[in-house]
């Protein structure tokens, strides 16, 4: 009979391989064969990723186990943890990957050799010895920061692009937007087309262009500025940048489609919601990250929403 590895047995090793003999959760079957680890220290080891099943990455507490996998603990995992001050992991598995990106990195690179989100993940990949490759599904521009997914392979990249509008229900941005707004929210509905200039301009009726509809709830004003919510219920190129400015108030720090006006010394944009269902398991998976310091800064904190946090479930 195999006796359950102890916390010391545990410390003194560079990684344990677990047999799994029952059905149970990832969680309740850490804690159970590492006897003496601590619930707290599993979420720790979840969040570095340090743990595997059947040597493919799991950061779930509540991933199902069955019979005959074998789970993987590794405590060299800070070798190959991803260190980079422009993109952070904030959810993966053996599908996808969610990350939050910094302003001033490409999602993907429009030409060889460019260094961009894509880039990163894929030499994170191979420190780690997985054999896949990040896969764009979505785009940021340059200078938004916020969550995005990759896809891990090509099966999940064509789950998420077909059917993106179903799997994708709530999906946000925070902005510091010119002027003080005069509604607190409303919608906003057009059809966007690029000119030859590859500049994407609005028309209230169908002129051949993309229909896109943004809905916009205002958070926080001062006098010359305001703290707005935007809900995508279309994802077209530029839409929230074309859409502030039909309304008279555009993001500051826009170079493109604003009025000058750069408070924050950035595009004042971030994508801070992002719901969906799990292409794979069709499990809901909530994220949030706080709005940015350099937008609050310009608003009494009175007057602004409570920071949340990702749900347990989704972000370990």
């Amino acid at each position: 009979m195999r006796t359950k590895t102890s916390g010391e047995e545990y410390a003194a090793k560079k990684y344990i391989e677990l047999p799994v003999r029952y059905e149970s959760t990832l969680m309740e079957f850490l804690m159970k064969e590492m006897h003496g680890v601590s619930r707290n220290r599993v979420k720790d080891l979840l969040r570095g990723h340090a743990v595997t099943i059947d040597r493919k990455l799991s950061t779930r507490f509540d991933e199902p186990l069955v019979p005959g996998q074998t789970v993987r603990v590794s405590r060299s995992k800070r070798s190959t943890e991803l260190q980079n001050r422009l993109v952070k992991i904030v959810y993966e598995d053996k599908d996808i990957i969610v990350i939050e990106k910094a302003e001033g990195i490409l999602s993907m690179a429009s030409s060889a050799g460019q260094y961009c989100v894509k880039t990163v993940l894929d030499e994170y990949f191979r420190r780690r010895h997985f054999r896949c490759t990040a896969h764009v599904v979505h785009r940021l521009d340059r200078e938004t920061s916020g969550l995005m997914i990759y896809a891990k392979n090509m099966e999940t990249e064509q789950k998420l692009e077909r059917n993106w509008h179903y799997l994708v229900y709530d999906r946000r941005y925070v902005g510091v937007l010119c002027g003080r707004m005069e509604r607190e929210g409303g919608t906003i509905h057009s059809w966007l087309k690029d000119n030859k200039a590859y500049i994407t301009y609005s028309s209230p009726t169908d002129n051949g262009g993309k229909e896109a509809i943004t809905h916009y709830h205002t958070l926080a004003t001062t006098d010359d500025l305001s703290l707005v919510e935007m809900r995508l219920e279309t994802g077209r190129k530029n839409q929230i940048r074309v859409h502030m400015k039909d309304i008279g108030h555009p993001v500051a720090g826009d170079t493109k489609y604003g009025n000058g006006r750069n408070p924050i010394g950035r595009l004042a944009l971030h994508a801070y919601r992002l719901y969906f269902n799990h292409p794979t398991t069709g499990q809901p998976m909530q994220f949030e990250t706080p709005i940015p310091h350099s937008f609050r800064k310009f608003f009494a904190s009175e007057s602004l929403p409570e920071e949340t946090e990702n749900e347990e479930s989704t972000d370990l």
